[in-house]
């Protein structure tokens, strides 16, 4: 049975040969060997094992590699051999036949990569190697067509050039044509030699995947890139390195991107304009963003991966209109978290998104986008397989041109252009889930917006202070925080206490009053989370990353009845839709005047609303400061 996960079993080569192999201690010298025993037995040895003792099955690995060698002199290196014992080149053929390397869905050198060289080493530079299910999706969407011309300008370890040969070749294109018409640049010489390795894995031919610096558009050696690149290429493909801490681009090279220079938003027209000046560190993304625009053809399709962050931002928002100055965009589909987790501790939690957009001097005001957003991706947190994958449904969804309803409308629906607002292109925030449960309560609940609460004064929103680390601990007055919200209740016990010198210094701007609500605004599984200040609460300072939500006239709207419908799952659905990414964390930000509250127009259930929500807080208040008491009449004498 060929269905054990590649994962799975290259690290179980990689622990063998990390206390087997002598001679080669490197994550990469190790991987290497394994690459050329993949190769072989991909390309050569289908059909051994049966009777085969092991110097007989090394002795066939050993006489396939020298073929390979002779064919393939761009890959290895003619004085190359394979390094590894006989014992060793078993122990790598068996667990290979335990893989069906013949599935197209497979991607056996990305995986082998993940699993060989540490997390660390290739996150610091912004490695966040695609998973298969990402890149099969995006090869899908694209469909690339044979003559086409395919670059990926940041290949890696080539994923997407490989699937996109993978593809074309179960289409029927010969290997010469697809070789001629794949290119890619990597900046890592050991990447790009690797990437075409992978390509080779289908074509058995070199590819044009030159190492090379693709924003400074020079080779390893200081060289011009061997080919022309604006404007040259049918489909390109990309995930660009991401990551606030890379240090990218020359100031000669950042002054030929628009994006590397800084912009300003116009009060009269609302759009960006931009300036003369450069960022100091633009992000890699931005500026890889940029350059596969100007890679394409007019015609030309884009499929890349890029942080939700991008899209969303406020700091983001002139990224968004170059896109759509310059695209039609075709598809963006959201990813949940968890689609750069390859273990419990490698890869990223980012959260990204899936575009799709093809390159025009003059988009159609009047297109309509394909969005979506994922819940699964067919692995959990810690890259372990799991049944759950929303993505083939997606790519069903986005070819037919379907749109779902329902509790399944995440899984596909359009958005116009003309409806996108404020520079923002992540699904979530269009996910239309939310208003179709609340258009169906229009008959028996009024639908009140937050924002317009506050405009009549109503209801009034500030947020709190951070006092600094300096004053934990300086006093017993609570600085509430994220994690002391729980429940409808400010924990018994805050982590951090300041003095009353702090205190005085805050107090009055923050002017806490029995009655408000703390609302969390930043973080990550917390956000909407809810806290009732009571009598016993008010001596308090709160973060910054907490909202404090008041109710200024309690005959137009009760507090409890504001609580409980902050808390409920109608208003939760929303704001998970509204929360973006902003550098590490989530934010609600000023989306939070975007809630629509739902308030049934019942009085009698009305009522009953507020009395249980107000009971059930009077009695945890109570249980609560109980405890308190009970712990502090244990130390009095």
């Amino acid at each position: 049975m060929k269905n054990t996960s590649l994962n799975t079993v290259f690290y179980q080569i990689r622990n063998y040969l990390a206390g087997k192999a002598l001679g080669i201690t490197r994550d990469r010298s190790l991987m290497h060997e394994v690459v050329k025993c993949l190769f072989c037995k991909v390309s050569h040895l289908e059909e051994v094992g049966g009777d085969d003792n092991e110097e007989a099955i090394a002795k066939k690995y050993r006489e396939a590699f020298s073929h390979l060698k002779r064919k393939n002199q761009s890959i290895f290196n003619q004085d190359e051999e394979i390094l590894l014992d006989p014992e060793s080149i078993v122990f790598i053929h068996n667990a290979l036949c335990s893989v069906n390397l013949e599935d197209p869905t497979n991607d056996p050198l990305s995986e082998l990569y993940q699993v060989f060289v540490s997390s660390e080493a290739r996150g610091s530079e912004g490695q966040f190697f695609t998973p298969s299910v990402a890149v099969n999706w995006l090869v899908q969407a694209i469909a690339p067509k044979e003559g086409q011309k395919i670059i990926d300008p940041a290949c890696g370890a080539g994923s997407f050039l490989s699937y996109s040969a993978r593809y074309l070749k179960n289409d029927g294109v010969s290997s010469e044509k697809i070789n001629t018409n794949l290119y890619g640049l990597e900046k890592d010489e050991y990447l790009s030699k690797l990437a075409n390795t992978h390509i080779a894995l289908s074509t058995f031919a070199e590819s044009n995947v030159v190492c090379a610096d693709s924003i400074e558009r020079s080779t390893l050696d200081g060289k011009p890139i061997p080919f022309d690149l604006d404007n040259q290429f049918d489909v390109v493909l990309a995930n660009p390195p991401f990551g606030a801490k890379i240090k990218i681009g020359s100031e000669k090279a950042k002054k030929s991107f628009d994006l590397a220079h800084k912009w300003t938003r116009s009060k009269e027209s609302g759009r960006f304009l931009k300036a003369e000046s450069l960022v100091a560190n633009p992000s890699p993304q931005i500026l890889f963003l940029e350059l596969c625009v100007k890679l394409l053809k007019d015609g030309g399709r884009l499929g890349i991966v890029v942080p939700e962050s991008m899209l969303s931002s406020s700091s983001g928002g002139h990224v968004v209109q170059y896109l759509m100055d310059n695209t039609d965009i075709n598809a963006i589909v959201g990813m949940p978290e968890n689609l750069f987790k390859t273990s419990g501790k490698g890869g990223t939690h980012t959260k990204t998104c899936l575009v799709v957009a093809t390159k025009c001097s003059a988009p159609n005001p009047k297109s309509k986008i394909f969005m979506a957003e994922a819940k699964w991706c067919g692995h959990d947190s810690r890259g372990n397989p799991i049944p759950h994958n929303d993505l083939p449904v997606i790519i069903g969804n986005y070819i037919n041109r379907i749109e779902c309803g329902g509790t399944e409308a995440h899984l596909g629906y359009f958005v116009e252009r003309s409806q996108i607002q404020n520079n923002v292109l992540a699904p979530r925030y269009y996910n239309p889930e939310p208003i179709l449960a609340l258009n169906a309560l229009s008959a028996t609940h009024d639908l009140i917006n937050l924002g317009k609460l506050v405009e009549k004064g109503v209801v009034s929103i500030s947020t709190g202070d951070e006092v600094g680390k300096l004053a934990y601990g300086t006093g017993s007055i609570p600085f509430v925080r994220t994690s002391d919200i729980s429940n409808w209740e400010i924990k018994l016990d805050p982590k951090h206490g300041v003095s009353q010198e702090i205190y005085e210094k805050y107090a009055k701007r923050q002017d806490v009053k029995e009655g408000d609500i703390l609302m969390v605004k930043d973080g990550t599984y917390l956000i909407g989370t809810c806290a009732f200040v009571s009598k016993y609460d008010t001596k308090m300072l709160y973060q910054s990353h907490l909202y404090k939500i008041r109710v200024n006239d309690e005959k137009v709207l009760s507090p409890y009845m504001l609580l409980a419908a902050l808390s409920s799952p109608l208003v939760i659905e929303q704001i998970q839709s509204k929360r973006f990414t902003q550098d590490i964390i989530d934010s609600l930000g000023k989306r939070i005047m975007e809630l629509i509250i739902p308030v049934p127009k019942d009085y009698t259930k009305r009522s009953t609303i507020i009395e249980m929500t107000k009971r059930s807080i009077d009695e945890r208040i109570e249980s609560r400061e109980l405890a308190r008491k009970a712990k502090i009449l244990v130390g009095q004498i």
